[in-house]
């Protein structure tokens, strides 16, 4: 609920990423150094959006609760309140899980 207290501006998306898997199907426990970089999040919290050259308002191609997929690199980590979330701008978001 800290993410409530933070609003990100213009076209930036706060996310929470997946945890990482830490046991294999065959019960085998991972060490941190063998987990794979999760590229998967929840959106949290959304900008309104950017503008465009006319002044007009672009809205967000993502909505708080969907399910993304990030780039392997990038993003500003944000701690709030001891748990860690990630800025990405709209732009850098790969795409959304649909159900």
């Amino acid at each position: 609920m800290a993410f409530r207290k933070f609003l990100p501006l213009f076209d930036r998306v706060l996310v929470e990423r997946f945890t990482a898997e830490t046991v294999t199907k065959g019960g085998i426990m991972l060490p941190e150094k063998s987990q794979g970089k999760v590229l998967q999040a929840t959106v949290v919290a959304v900008g309104p959006g950017s503008l465009n050259q006319k002044g007009n308002l672009q809205p967000m191609s993502v909505k708080v609760g969907e399910k993304v997929l990030l780039p392997e690199y990038g993003g500003t980590k944000v701690v709030l309140d001891d748990k860690d979330y990630f800025l990405f701008r709209d732009g850098d978001i790969l795409g959304k899980y649909t159900e």
